[in-house]
């Protein structure tokens, strides 16, 4: 509907060469901009009101309000442009509430002209709106639906100046479609927040059932130990770590295991698997930094013929393969952001599409995620979505740093060994002063790091026994001395036992190209960040001799190995793009192992 007054108007007022912008063009990059802000990590209030604010760059308009209410009909949040705490009572004083009663009631929207003729509006409401004789103020309601049920308004409000012309239809459909989106954000912002209030009181629940189980003083019966396959340990943190894994492992809830890279996360996931009531299922595992997100996503959701070039059947995903099972995420850290939206569904639902197809899937999947990214910082700088941080972390599980059980150490090394000797058909054996290198090394590689170590000092060993001579250290050649030693110190100290010290961070990027032929590219060597600060244990370093080219080699192979063989995380630890490290891999011939 058009107002006669103000197409009269028009005839009479010569109209300015301009070129005209088609309405469905203006729509259409209206729900753009929306939908951009509705999928922002933000707080919901923060959310509408910024809508609200977008809306008055598309139409003419003078006040936008949208209202929520709550299940018995009271409002629960009202909010306009430039909202803040205490706002909410003055937008709600300009809801005309007969009016807003009628759009809840009947679900559809409401035209008002001139808000001071029409039915619905009081004389309060009139006043309240800015309304007179001299001032003539159209009201547009629609309501905020989720499937048949009206969860609030959405109101604006405009004063006729004698000369504009409002396209009441075409306005109540653009606001239509806003409403239609606005309404789904608030239904997942309500689920989300009942199922976060849920997901704490049963990680309360646990961490209460976990502190029940210290063992008893006096006379108390000592609990028995725990002992899982493949992880060995008998310090106090390993075996603290072991108890609550049998814990954790009796529920279906989600599990975040925190801890260093080389710590043996999997190792503890395939654990949770084993002792839980799905031990019986498949136990499904990914690394979701190796891959790039398109893959990514078809790994893990599956996807249908034709849904790309390449795709000439279907395939089942990693959650249709994981059934009835546990799926382990390993480097969830590292997803995008735009990823995270989708795996949160997922995870909230038990239901998915795969890529290309339409029909719904539903599983029944114990997701087990690990990370060695602090993720509460991500959060805060908005790179890791607060929801699904949330959904995640629901038991949290801390696995310890080898320097934080270094008593541990001379089993680890002795079952490495033994595994040597078995594959290799040899007799070898730890000397006490070999023992003592190790002890005193701060394995910033963790397990993975010790487990190098020992395969590469005992294929070199020439005798029966390993002494401490056979280690890299005491030759200059320690490759992880190297990485974490400030070439300037190198300089100027003489060989002695110093503790480690933080890496330079400007230095040339490896895999960019020398600016003359004399030029020889530089590692940038940076320390992995860890979830909390330790203490740096010595470590026996002196300076190097090595051949540049091949202390560029090697350090790129400790790098690698540090990372998991993911090529997306070394470049990280080396602070290169994953373009530049595998320009580097592929100069230097080094192969990418599998695993």
């Amino acid at each position: 509907m058009v107002h006669q007054e103000a197409l009269q108007v028009e005839r009479e007022q010569p109209r300015a060469h301009v070129p005209l912008v088609s309405l469905s063009d203006v729509a259409l990059t209206g729900i753009y901009e929306i939908s951009k802000i509705l999928t922002a990590p933000n707080r919901l209030e923060t959310t509408l009101s910024s809508v609200v604010s977008l809306l008055s760059s598309f139409m003419q308009m003078r006040h936008g309000v949208i209202s929520l209410l709550e299940d018995d009909g009271i409002p629960n949040i009202t909010v306009g442009a430039g909202w803040n705490e205490g706002t909410d009572a003055r937008y709600r004083a300009r809801l005309p509430e007969k009016a807003i009663g009628q759009v809840i009631a009947t679900a559809v929207p409401l035209i008002a002209e001139n808000v001071a003729s029409h039915p619905a509006f009081s004389a309060a409401d009139v006043a309240a709106l800015g309304a007179s004789e001299e001032t003539r103020v159209s009201w547009i309601g629609v309501p905020l639906r989720v499937a048949a049920r009206v969860i609030g308004t959405l109101t604006i409000d405009r004063v006729w100046d004698g000369r504009s012309v409002f396209r009441l239809d075409s306005d109540v459909r653009f606001l239509t479609m806003v409403a239609n989106l606005i309404g789904q954000t608030v239904q997942l912002h309500r689920v989300v927040s009942r199922d976060r209030e849920r997901l704490m009181a049963e990680s309360g629940r646990l961490q209460k059932a976990l502190s029940e189980l210290k063992p008893q003083s006096g006379g108390g019966r000592e609990r028995k130990r725990v002992y899982v396959d493949g992880i060995i340990g008998e310090s106090r943190e390993i075996r603290s770590l072991l108890d609550k894994i049998m814990i954790v492992a009796k529920s279906h809830s989600p599990v975040l295991l925190r801890g260093e890279s080389g710590t043996g996360k999997e190792l503890i996931a395939k654990a949770i698997h084993e002792l839980s009531p799905r031990a019986k299922g498949p136990f499904i595992k990914l690394n979701c930094a190796a891959l790039p997100e398109s893959v990514l996503e078809s790994e893990l959701f599956g996807h249908e013929k034709g849904a790309f070039t390449g795709a000439v059947g279907a395939r089942k995903g990693r959650f249709e393969l994981a059934d009835k099972g546990t799926l382990f995420l390993d480097e969830i850290g590292e997803i995008s952001p735009s990823f995270q939206a989708k795996l949160l569904r997922v995870l909230q639902e038990q239901e998915f599409e795969r890529v290309g197809g339409s029909h719904t899937l539903k599983v029944n999947v114990r997701v087990v995620a690990a990370t060695n990214r602090n993720l509460e910082e991500a959060v805060a700088k908005n790179e890791f979505r607060a929801d699904l941080y949330y959904r995640i972390s629901v038991i949290p599980v801390i696995v310890p740093s080898l320097r934080d059980r270094r008593v541990d150490i001379p089993l680890l090394a002795n079952e490495f060994l033994d595994r040597f000797n078995r594959e290799n058909g040899r007799d070898l054996a730890f000397n006490p002063d070999a023992m003592e290198v190790l002890m005193g090394c701060g394995f910033p590689g963790n397990v993975r790091e010790l487990e190098n170590c020992v395969q590469r000092t005992a294929t070199l060993a020439q005798g029966g026994a390993i002494v401490s001579d056979d280690f890299a250290c005491k030759h200059n050649e320690c490759l992880s001395a190297l990485l974490w030693r400030s070439p300037a110190e190198a300089a100027t100290r003489r060989p002695m036992d110093i503790p480690l010290p933080v890496m330079p961070s400007v230095v040339t990027p490896i895999g960019a190209e020398p600016a003359n032929s004399n030029t020889v590219t530089k590692l940038p060597l940076a320390p992995p960040q860890p979830l909390s600060p330790p203490p740096a244990p010595a470590v026996l370093v002196h300076p190097t001799t090595l051949d540049e080219d091949l202390s560029e080699r090697e350090r790129l192979v400790d790098a690698m190995e540090r990372a998991g063989w993911v090529q997306a995380k070394a470049a990280r630890l080396l602070g290169l793009t994953p373009r530049q490290i595998g320009y580097a891999l592929k100069k230097h011939d080094i192969e990418i192992k599998r695993f």
